[in-house]
């Protein structure tokens, strides 16, 4: 794609990157059949090719003008799926561009006082665990006044609240802070866990399994004081200073242990948090303070799946004859290219693997996209149940908290994370919600392990 940048525009660094991976653009189409806006809009400016063609326009004209109206409207509805990245022949670096166009939008272009409101309490509230508990504790109180929301024009307002889970269903992990796991007999390995900031809250249950799994088969496991959340939501929402901050907080803490002894990972089991810490470097590379341990940082960042399968578990000590539906989240297999690992793990534990059809296309959850787009994420989410209840599974695994969270809402069909399957079949709990399919599992006779001792600290 020719660009027509003045030298003025090119010592603008957003505009200098946003130029280099323009320049790569072939203009060949393939982004779109991919593209899950596309798919259910049918616009071209809803499409990786139209994005990109908005986005050029902008920067060429950000010394006339701020972003348009028509530019901020499709590059919001963008999911950052990342599925055109994966099909794209070209290698446009389309993950970048679009952050960088948020960025300039979100600092240039004017939204309205209900736009700029909601997402000043979306970043206020989700990455602050204890913020974000209260308002999922409120949250019941104002179900009764959905359908007055939503003809009122505050339907962002009513998804928030139709996403919050039941009171009964909020409950506190049991490894709820700071603290270390550490495993009875050979230590084997050293890892550092992103807890996140929603995973806590809405499903406690994931980094528990996590932890004892892990512990379990020799692994210590370390959960830094400091570490927060990753920034993924605010990046999405285009506060790029916000996302550097919680940046820039995680690679502190986690270089504190670094510096006191090996870490063999960084261990992340919300993909989406995941495709972000390994971004760490990019984020900030410009930063003479934090480039190099930010690189270091995301050097080390694996998805819990990329670890467990190269450590290799052995045999499980249950064996299953569930159906299981794997469910792959968008930044993981697009945004992480980790495609095989989770699948390879479920069937070593012995259970029934299938695909999802359509599996490449985003259930509408990315990040805050299912509260500030609700119609195109409905649209998704009734197409992706639609594929999942093809399989005719008994259970879905996922690796992301955000799709467990979109999908997960009423159905007949339960949704776990990956890793409450897999410590379940290496002798963990049954998964909450699994208990009637507890028939389907057969203990494995042999010797018990000891399971870890947490200490928080």
């Amino acid at each position: 794609m020719q660009t027509n940048f003045s030298a003025d525009d090119l010592a603008n660094p957003r505009v200098a990157e946003a130029d280099s991976i323009l320049k790569r653009c072939v203009h060949c189409g393939l982004c779109t059949a991919v593209c899950s806006t596309y798919v259910v809009l049918g616009d071209e400016r809803d499409s990786p090719r139209g994005r990109i063609y908005l986005i050029k326009d902008m920067f060429e004209r950000s010394s006339e003008r701020a972003p348009s109206d028509q530019v901020r409207h499709h590059i919001d509805r963008c999911l950052t799926c990342l599925s055109c990245m994966t099909t794209c022949p070209s290698g446009v670096d389309y993950h970048h561009l679009v952050d960088a166009a948020r960025a300039e939008i979100e600092e240039r272009s004017p939204r309205s006082w209900k736009d700029r409101t909601l997402r000043r309490l979306l970043a206020f509230i989700i990455p602050y665990p204890r913020r974000f508990r209260l308002a999922v504790k409120l949250a019941p109180l104002g179900r009764p006044f959905i359908p007055m929301l939503e003809r009122v024009g505050l339907k962002e307002v009513a998804a928030m609240i139709a996403l919050a889970p039941l009171p009964t269903k909020v409950r506190e992990g049991r490894y709820g802070g700071p603290g270390e796991a550490l495993t009875h007999g050979e230590r084997r390995a050293r890892v550092l866990l992103l807890t996140g900031c929603v995973q806590p809250v809405l499903r406690p249950d994931i980094n528990d399994a996590t932890i004892r799994l892990l512990a379990r088969r020799g692994v210590d496991v370390i959960v830094a004081h400091g570490a927060g959340c990753c920034g993924a939501l605010v990046k999405h929402m285009g506060r790029e200073e916000d996302a550097n901050h919680q940046a820039r907080r995680n690679v502190d803490a986690w270089s504190k242990e670094i510096n006191r002894g090996q870490i063999d990972a960084i261990i992340i089991n919300a993909s989406g948090c995941g495709t972000t810490v390994k971004d760490y470097g990019h984020m900030l590379r410009a930063d003479p303070i934090y480039a190099h341990d930010a690189a270091k940082v995301s050097s080390l960042a694996k998805d819990v799946s990329e670890f467990l399968y190269e450590y290799q578990l052995g045999a499980p000590e249950r064996w299953s004859s569930l159906r299981v539906a794997y469910h792959s989240a968008c930044s993981l297999q697009h945004g992480q290219r980790v495609h095989d690992e989770p699948k390879a793990l479920l069937k070593q534990a012995g259970f029934a693997v299938v695909d999802v059809p359509e599996g490449h296309i985003c259930c509408g959850s990315a990040g805050t996209y299912n509260i500030l787009q609700p119609e195109i994420a409905g649209q998704l989410k009734k197409r992706k149940l639609d594929n999942i209840r093809s399989t005719r599974a008994d259970v879905v695994a996922a690796g992301n908290i955000g799709c467990i969270t979109q999908l997960d809402s009423g159905q007949d069909i339960p949704f776990v994370h990956t890793v409450e399957l897999l410590d379940w079949a290496y002798g963990g709990p049954v998964p909450r919600g699994l208990d009637h399919l507890q028939d389907f599992v057969t203990d494995v006779p042999r010797p018990r392990r000891q399971v870890e001792e947490f200490i928080e600290t």
